[in-house]
C-alpha cells in the first residue's frame, strides 16, 4: 500500500485544486507552480508511486493519461502547434510527489533539452 501524497489529498477533495478534466480513472488539474502558460498534471486515481511500479495491469490507465494529454490539447488549441508531456521518475528524474503525473506544457515554443542551465554541473 502507498503513502498518502498530497495528490491523494486532491483526488479525495481533501486538498483543493483547479481541476480541469476528470473521468472514473483520471484527473487533471492546473500546477501550482507552472512551467509554461498551460502546465496541467494528469493523474491516475490508483495511487502508483513511480514509474518503476507500473504493473502490467496500468497498461491500459497509463494510455488513458496520453488520451486525456490529446484530449486537453485539443480543446485547449494546441494540438496542432504542440505541446509536451513528460513524466519524471524518482529524485534524480525531478519527481518530487511520489505519484505518477504526466506534465502537459503548452502555450509557448519548449526548447530541447529543458532545464539545460542544471545540467551543466
Amino acid at each position: 500500500m502507498s503513502k498518502e501524497t498530497l495528490f491523494t489529498k486532491i483526488i479525495n477533495r481533501e486538498i483543493s485544486a483547479d481541476i480541469v478534466y476528470e473521468d472514473e480513472h483520471t484527473l487533471a488539474f492546473k500546477d501550482i507552480n507552472p512551467q509554461a502558460p498551460y502546465h496541467v498534471l494528469i493523474i491516475p486515481k490508483k495511487p502508483i508511486a513511480t514509474i518503476n511500479d507500473i504493473v502490467k495491469e496500468d497498461r491500459e490507465l497509463i494510455g488513458q493519461l496520453y488520451c486525456v494529454a490529446a484530449e486537453l490539447a485539443k480543446t485547449n488549441g494546441f494540438a496542432d502547434t504542440g505541446y509536451r508531456v513528460v513524466m519524471n521518475c524518482n529524485e534524480d528524474g525531478g519527481q518530487t510527489v511520489y505519484h505518477i503525473h504526466l506534465h502537459m506544457l503548452a502555450g509557448q515554443e519548449m526548447g530541447w533539452p529543458p532545464y539545460t542551465n542544471k545540467m551543466k554541473a
